[in-house]
């Protein structure tokens, strides 16, 4: 059966490829206290789901993990990577492969930088840059990666010519998290003020991670807790 995949921006995507454990997992971690277990999700367990994320007795949501593989641009893991706690991420590596000639990371659309948040942007540039701002892009990401070419010919080792190659480069890794992970991850990342290919990936995240969790991920969320 071939693992569920959301494609993200140009040429990224988030592709389940294992979980453990459901709502029932979490509901019995917190039952085990009482040494009591159930061998079925109920109604009346949704409100102990959420009784537990609103009063921050979270480790029950710790006893779940998923594995997710994510394409995504180095600028976009720089971020993604903040996320340690309860995460851990294996990503490839420039010294053991070879990156191709266009993996690198293409936007739609430029836009402004914010006037108020310093760190965000908003709206797009003028019409009349916009072209000049494409090919400009275009041209440094092609010519860094001509650069990486060229050093590989030249007999300079991958460790090392790797380190001119642009940000926008995609790259891959596994990460693997528990439930109440990710839900930190969706709440932070989704929001407004986050950088918006950023909040593409926490969206498709969360498609993938709805199903398999409802009742639990619906109770981080909104208690804000995760």
């Amino acid at each position: 059966m071939t693992n569920p995949e959301i494609k993200v921006l140009d040429k990224g995507f988030v592709r389940l490829i294992d979980h453990m454990g459901s709502d029932l997992s979490v509901v019995n971690a917190a039952r085990v206290s009482f040494g009591k277990t159930k061998e079925a999700f109920e109604d009346s367990d949704a409100k102990l789901v959420d009784y537990l994320a609103e009063h921050e007795h979270t480790s029950p949501f710790r006893h779940t993990a998923l594995t997710l593989h994510v394409k995504a641009p180095i600028f976009v893991f720089r971020q993604w990577m903040k996320h340690r706690i309860g995460s851990e991420f294996n990503e490839i590596s420039g010294r053991y492969v070879e990156f191709p000639e266009d993996e690198y990371f293409v936007p739609a659309a430029f836009r402004r930088q914010a006037k108020v948040n310093k760190q965000g942007s908003e709206g797009s540039i003028d019409e009349a840059n916009r072209e000049r701002a494409m090919a400009s892009y275009l041209e440094s990401c092609r010519g860094a990666v001509a650069h990486y070419k060229e050093l590989l010919a030249l007999g300079v080792c991958r460790e090392q010519a790797r380190c001119v190659l642009p940000l926008g480069l995609y790259s891959e890794v596994y990460w693997t998290v528990s439930l109440q992970a990710v839900a930190h991850f969706i709440r932070l990342r989704a929001d407004g003020h986050a950088q918006w290919e950023i909040q593409q990936y926490a969206a498709a995240v969360r498609e993938l991670v709805e199903p398999l969790f409802p009742v639990g991920l619906k109770a981080l969320m909104a208690s804000g807790k995760g």
